[in-house]
């Protein structure tokens, strides 16, 4: 396994993959027929597209503090569980893509979830020999905003599944929550834009800094194929405000020097977004080692 790396400004990133998954491809592409999105994504037998779990590692040279951006799914499920979502952890693992980078699970400092779904925050907690759920990154701070929180904790029916108390409980016990009320800034240069789309509360997360701009786009574009307005995922709570919310950033991000990270998309790890008659398309396929070799 191959990670990639590179700097911006004072910010060192690092790819971090945690495993791959799968789910059905018409949820992941709502509305859209399958004649058109099977073209983008390949379907398993089961209807299954395959899916990246990838986070994103920042290192502050400023304030000697490390952001680890969502965790992956983790390891506290069982046999049905992995075998309904075809849980791979033989791609990738979580503390190995750490350690390839040269870090371990005690240097990392914050987490920022973008969200609570299962699939971004599961290695966040494991299990211990003991049958005990714990936080992995003990001496982190937990950073979610109230909003999604209060989603987590409260989820409707359609939610509901999305939300596993064994993730939830670890964060709420340990004192490690921090709770924020909108758009946050952690330091100059590392900031989070709040969208509500495909659930509440879910943060963004901005690095810029000598003209660059990379936008971790979590779930509002979670493959390259996502990029076109109307390919909005059936799992959005809100598919109409997910389409408004997606105009605003792919508007800002078609200009030069701004870069979107892709959490799930199992083949492309950055894009860039250019914007022609009203309509978005991908402009470039990079990786984060492309950005810079400062590092």
């Amino acid at each position: 396994m191959e990670l990639s790396s590179c700097r911006i400004g004072p910010f060192n990133l690092y790819t971090i993959e945690t495993g791959r998954f799968g789910l059905d491809g018409g949820a992941m592409f709502g509305v859209v027929p399958k004649p058109l999105w099977e073209r983008a994504i390949r379907p398993d037998d089961h209807n299954r597209i395959p899916l990246s779990m990838r986070c994103l590692l920042v290192e502050s040279t400023k304030t000697d503090r490390r952001y680890l951006i969502d965790t992956g799914i983790g390891y506290k499920f069982n046999e049905k569980f992995q075998g309904i979502y075809k849980i791979d952890h033989k791609h990738s693992d979580l503390a190995e893509s750490l350690d390839y980078h040269g870090f371990s699970i005690s240097d990392i400092s914050d987490v920022i979830f973008t969200h609570l779904h299962f699939d971004h925050c599961g290695g966040a907690s494991y299990q211990s020999n003991g049958g005990e759920v714990r936080l992995t990154f003990s001496e982190a701070k937990h950073w979610i905003t109230e909003s999604h929180w209060e989603t987590a904790l409260n989820p409707n029916a359609r939610e509901k599944a999305s939300f596993l108390d064994e993730n939830l409980e670890p964060i709420r016990q340990q004192s490690r929550l921090e709770l924020v009320s909108g758009h946050h800034t952690f330091e100059d240069g590392l900031s989070t834009i709040i969208v509500n789309g495909h659930t509440i509360g879910q943060q963004l997360v901005r690095i810029e800094d000598n003209g660059i701009t990379l936008l971790f786009a979590a779930d509002l574009v979670p493959t390259a194929a996502h990029v076109p307005l109307p390919w909005v995922m059936g799992y959005d709570m809100h598919p109409v405000q997910t389409l408004e919310e997606k105009k605003d950033i792919l508007d800002k991000w078609s200009e030069p020097n701004h870069y979107l990270f892709l959490e799930h998309d199992a083949t492309n790890e950055i894009i860039t977004v250019s914007k022609t008659k009203n309509k978005y398309i991908v402009e470039h396929f990079m990786r984060l080692s492309d950005l810079s070799d400062s590092i």
